[in-house]
């Protein structure tokens, strides 16, 4: 069965954005030797416009073939133009307000999402990149199989969580560590079962 795997940025404080949804203060630390790893081990996770600066848009998808995120994470694409950041993958947007996809290769979930993400994880395939927000996240904590953070070195001291849902616990297992020159982080956690 494919799995869901949250793959997402964060600061040390665990926040994945301003109150507002911004995060580009993130792309500052996309450099160097944590830039390589992007590119050269989660190509998958570049938006395609990045993955075409790179020179790497026609790198096989290796980890993942479908994409879910919420509407507010995917509206900051619509505001610079993009109705399909991430062309190279099937693209799914959580949402109970747009009603109809602006492109063709984004589909719109409403509903129980969780349900929906059930029935993708049934399908063969390459494995399911939630990419945010907090909102969807939260809806869909119950079905993540699996964390990767990429923890920013920074402090945002409020924001938008990793996953908003009411307080609980829910157990996962530290896989690996891999920290990087610029001080950048990623943690692989596994859900414990």
């Amino acid at each position: 069965m494919r799995k869901l795997s949250y793959f997402i940025a964060a600061s040390i404080d665990g926040f994945i954005g301003a109150p507002g949804g911004e995060a580009d203060f993130f792309t500052d630390l996309v450099a160097d030797d944590y830039l390589d790893y992007l590119k050269e081990e989660c190509a998958d996770t570049l938006p395609t416009p990045a993955r075409r600066a790179f020179g790497i848009d026609d790198v096989p998808n290796s980890r993942y073939d479908t994409l879910i995120q919420g509407r507010a994470s995917y509206d900051l694409a619509l505001k610079v133009g993009l109705t399909s950041p991430y062309a190279h993958l099937r693209e799914f947007v959580v949402s109970n307000s747009l009603q109809e996809s602006p492109d063709p290769n984004v589909r719109i979930l409403s509903g129980d999402v969780a349900a929906a993400v059930r029935d993708l994880k049934k399908e063969e395939g390459l494995d399911i990149y939630l990419c945010g927000g907090a909102n969807v996240a939260g809806q869909l904590i119950d079905e993540v199989d699996e964390l990767v953070i990429k923890s920013y070195p920074v402090v945002l001291g409020s924001g938008m969580p990793m996953f908003a849902t009411p307080f609980r616990l829910s157990a996962f297992s530290l896989d690996s560590v891999r920290a990087f020159g610029n001080g950048v982080v990623v943690r692989q956690y596994s859900r414990k079962d």
